[in-house]
């Protein structure tokens, strides 16, 4: 195999250009058969420093006969062999932690940082899938005399997912190791916006000992997730992105007979109560709201303040203040996003609304994509600052009494994603814990993602199909249960399973 990208050689934010990528597919790479391409641009700079594929049915189609051809040997592979290649990729992905960070940082656009944590969690889901081995020992019984239940957990078959530009390299390890690992052959297509780093993963997957066809990717756009939906071929799909092409793509692939898992977007509510410790509050919530520029599901969008909680308002003020575009947090992905998160702001100060930091017109490196920490305070409920997912740094305070009106704005909220509370009480903590409409929760903790094996899903409007995407209901969701009952002793006796 000739490489494509090979180890990412740049060590600073200095522009790199790279070459243009391709589709990964039967252990070649491949250009798009309409030969349709996209620039892939540096979000720091807002120049491109490659070009995407953009493909169409024909190229879904060519995957999904390479991944079939592939499927028999891969699922007749022992799980614990399986597992071996993800220890192997394990190990070469820390060995080149640095270099995937840069590239992510490079079409991304996110700092080199916040670039690191995206790697090591990566490895992290990685490391998931190695014991998946053990977690998956089939059970078994014997529930007569003579007679034995047996659990099988079996592949699919194709599978395929689709996965977003804010983390180029994580999420789709949130998928790869169990469907893998599960014995499925898999077609991914990436955010046509940041297809570098999957390259990569590729050519890391070759050197790991992945048979060919195992894995294939195939770049594009809308055109090719619909024909991701349709392939009869295809037996499951899973799904991250936004809400309203979450909850299209569930309906699309549901009808076409597939199992689906998507994951929509969020509107994350931090309910900060007058005894939060100041300190703590102040840098958790800067910190998750302008962490990655604010370009993930589990950022702080609302914060709720119960009561006076000014002193704390003005101790996040004074943080967010400080932060330095392209030092502290990256650019936003592409020019667009900049004018959605200033037509927020706007509207919120023609509502009423009070602009106690301004990030607007702030500036990294010259050129690019960039929008500076912006603090709303006194936003209206109910208002598009406060209801719709903004993805960028900018944090809404909408003001209310009582806790218990708290938690009524965070459950009148149509997501379902992440919710915090910032106490010192227990009392309260176990009343937000308890009462509020999040799959995923966190007591001063602003981005409450779990951590591996625990499961990563939200509920209501952030999540279409049953089961968490990560942990053990993702090895679930790319499997399905065989159960056999042996009977070879011939009993005297006579029970209802004779």
């Amino acid at each position: 195999m000739s490489q494509i990208i090979g180890k990412f050689s740049a060590v600073s934010y200095a522009f790199q250009a790279t070459a243009p990528a391709q589709n990964w597919i039967g252990g070649e790479w491949q250009d798009a058969a309409a030969g349709e391409t996209l620039e892939v641009l540096n979000p720091r700079y807002g120049r491109a420093m490659s070009q995407v594929p953009m493909s169409g049915a024909q190229d879904v189609d060519r995957a999904v006969q390479a991944a079939s051809a592939a499927f028999e040997s891969w699922r007749e592979t022992p799980m614990r062999e399986r597992a071996q290649v993800l220890y192997r990729l394990r190990s070469l992905m820390e060995a080149e932690r640095e270099a995937l960070a840069w590239l992510i940082s490079h079409e991304n656009g996110k700092v080199y940082g916040q670039a690191l944590a995206e790697v090591d969690k990566a490895i992290e889901c990685v490391e998931f899938g190695c014991s998946l081995p053990n977690m998956a020992a089939g059970a078994q019984l014997d529930v007569s005399r003579g007679v034995s239940c047996q659990l099988i957990h079996e592949p699919l078959g194709v599978v395929a997912g689709v996965t977003p530009f804010n983390f180029p390299l994580m999420v789709p390890l949130w998928m790869l190791p169990q469907a893998l690992v599960g014995g499925n052959c898999f077609v991914l297509k990436p955010s046509e916006q940041v297809p570098l780093s999957m390259l990569r993963l590729a050519e890391l997957f070759v050197e790991a000992g992945l048979p060919t066809g195992v894995f294939n990717l195939v770049h594009g756009g809308k055109a090719t997730v619909e024909a991701l939906c349709d392939h009869p071929g295809i037996k499951a799909l899973a799904f991250v992105g936004s809400t309203a092409v979450g909850r299209s793509v569930y309906g699309r692939a549901c009808t076409a007979g597939k199992r689906a898992l998507c994951l929509g977007g969020a509107k994350n509510h931090l309910i900060v109560v007058p005894d939060a410790d100041v300190e703590l509050t102040a840098e958790n919530v800067v910190a998750s709201f302008t962490g990655c520029s604010g370009q993930r599901c589990m950022a702080a969008a609302n914060l709720v303040a119960v009561g006076d909680v000014d002193h704390i308002v003005a101790a996040i003020v004074e943080r967010a203040a400080k932060l330095v575009p392209g030092t502290d947090h990256g650019a936003l992905t592409n020019a667009a996003s900049i004018e959605r998160i200033t037509g927020y702001i706007e509207g919120a100060q023609r509502a009423g609304a009070t602009v106690l930091v301004d990030g607007r017109g702030k500036q990294g490196d010259e050129g690019g994509f960039w929008m500076g920490a912006t603090v709303l305070d006194h936003v209206a409920p109910g208002s598009p600052a406060a209801s719709d997912e903004i993805f960028g740094p900018v944090l809404s305070i909408v003001r209310v009494p009582t806790l218990e009106a708290a938690i009524a704005l965070e459950n009148a909220s149509p997501y379902g994603n992440a919710s915090s509370v910032y106490t010192t009480s227990g009392h309260v903590a176990r009343e937000v814990m308890s009462r509020v409409e999040a799959g995923m929760c966190g007591v001063n903790v602003g981005v409450p993602v779990p951590r591996e094996p625990f499961g990563f899903g939200g509920w209501n409007d952030s999540l279409f199909g049953h089961g968490n995407i990560t942990g053990w209901d993702g090895f679930r969701f790319w499997t399905r249960p065989r159960k056999v009952t042996t009977k070879w002793a011939l009993q005297k006796d006579t029970t209802w399973m004779s």
